[in-house]
């Protein structure tokens, strides 16, 4: 082993060279409460998607309670193939996984129509297809330009938007529903989340929809409005049970959820790209995005057979590694260790189970309005230009106009007019054909990468 006294950048900073490496593993003292961290930041976004679709299904408690339990478990099994990786699958970089906002927009009409099974089994198959995406990433990333990426992102925070705001009012078919008592707690988590993401630093900062729910979780309990029966029933410990709810394969499902897929794909793409330079000061290598999103793939299969919703890399865990620096995959191991043991102990589901659709309400008004901010931030990337502004009227008309008009998806046929009714496929179709077809695509947004080094120098020397 060299002396480092004779190494050729002795100034440099050992502790910040080792947060910045993937591989690196800090102190336990320091990586358990790191991995904790993630899971908490993640935590109210995990396991808000599974009660909402326990509610459109109509899911008694008990019901509710294994749906958290198996999207906790299955979200710490997708982190390990991502952090830990298995061959060409996983980015090896620290990457939470878990539901997403990003699929209900499809999921919920879909569960609506078919049913559960029906949105296992197309999410299944888009898993399998989102896994030869990300084999052949390297040759179609030019498809992805910030205006169609934005436009999409943006769409899927205003179509979840309603979704929040029903919540906030008690749920629908709630017998108070949009009573001032709903009303106002859903206020005070709003406030609470707000007022800590202001004030707050670091781990608290990052966690300010957590301390919004729990602090609208006890001012409910104070007022009565929490019933923890089912909590008393609930086992102590249990094994997720694969398959429970089987699993159905209509072609219009399959077709929604494939497209859905394709469009988050792209933000594990973004998610990414974002970790290794905000984290490790460098652009993402191919093997580490086409792995990654293959990993998004492999993990909703494996998601869909576990009766849950498809998995993907969490965006606000991105914002954590930007902020300390470290990048280490081992503080992210141990999270996705701390995802499995919770969703072995469904009395944990019970829990967070009985907390009130107010309560998630006031906290779903924000996360959901984050996305769409996303989305905007997004398009803020591309030249918006007339070319740009056309792609986006179009496409913000379909996506915003076909849900409010229902009467138009109604005359269509069956399949055709549900895939219509989300409005946020046929936008995401819509952009991405003016994006590819229109004149004038600037060169920049051609390439799927920025120019390697040498080939920078080769440019500069033939101009």
């Amino acid at each position: 082993m060299s002396d480092t006294r004779s190494s050729p950048h002795p100034q440099r900073n050992p502790t910040r060279t080792i947060n910045q490496d993937p591989d690196a593993m800090p102190p336990l003292s320091k990586a358990i409460p790191l991995g904790l961290q993630h899971i908490m930041a993640m935590f109210a976004g995990n396991v808000t998607p599974p009660i909402i679709i326990a509610g459109v299904i109509g899911a008694n408690a008990g019901e509710q309670i294994f749906l958290i339990q198996v999207a906790l478990f299955v979200a710490g099994i997708s982190t390990l193939i991502q952090t830990i990786g298995i061959g060409p699958i996983g980015a090896r970089l620290p990457i939470v996984q878990g539901t997403s906002f990003g699929f209900l927009p499809v999921a919920l009409p879909l569960a609506k129509a078919f049913g559960l099974p029906a949105v296992l089994g197309a999410s299944f198959v888009a898993g399998l297809l989102q896994v030869v995406l990300g084999a052949f990433l390297k040759k179609i990333r030019h498809w992805f330009s910030p205006v169609v990426t934005g436009i999409v992102v943006l769409l899927i925070g205003i179509t979840l938007m309603p979704v929040g705001l029903k919540y906030a009012a008690g749920g629908v078919g709630s017998p108070d529903f949009a009573s001032p008592t709903n009303l106002l707690l859903a206020l005070f988590v709003l406030v609470v989340c707000i007022a800590v993401h202001q004030l707050g630093r670091g781990f608290v900062k990052a966690s300010s929809i957590l301390f919004g729910l729990l602090a609208g979780y006890l001012a409910a309990i104070a007022l009565g409005m929490v019933d923890f029966t089912n909590l008393r029933e609930a086992s102590w410990f249990a094994l997720p049970k694969p398959l429970e709810y089987g699993m159905e394969f209509p072609l219009t499902a399959i077709i929604g959820m494939a497209l859905i897929m394709f469009v988050v794909g792209l933000e594990t793409i973004g998610n990414i790209s974002a970790i290794t330079a905000g984290g490790a000061g460098r652009a993402a290598k191919d093997r580490e995005l086409s792995g990654g999103v293959m990993a998004d793939g492999v993990a909703t299969s494996f998601a869909a057979v576990f009766n849950t919703l498809p998995n993907t890399a969490y965006a606000q865990n991105v914002g954590l590694i930007t902020l300390t620096g470290v990048v280490s995959r081992h503080v992210v191991t141990i999270g996705g260790l701390l995802l499995i043991a919770m969703g072995l102990f469904p009395k944990l589901g019970g829990l967070v189970a009985a907390m009130p659709h107010a309560v998630l309400g006031g906290a779903g008004i924000v996360m959901f309005g984050m996305i769409a901010s996303a989305g905007l931030k997004i398009i803020q990337e591309c030249e918006l230009d007339q070319r740009a502004m056309l792609i986006i009227a179009v496409s913000l008309s379909l996506g915003i106009g076909l849900p409010a008009v229902e009467e138009i998806s109604e005359t269509l046929p069956g399949q055709v007019g549900l895939l219509l009714k989300s409005g946020l496929v046929p936008a995401a179709v819509a952009a991405l054909l003016l994006d590819a077809l229109l004149p004038g695509k600037p060169r920049r947004q051609r390439g799927g990468e920025e120019p390697s080094a040498g080939e920078a120098e080769k440019t500069s020397a033939k101009a």
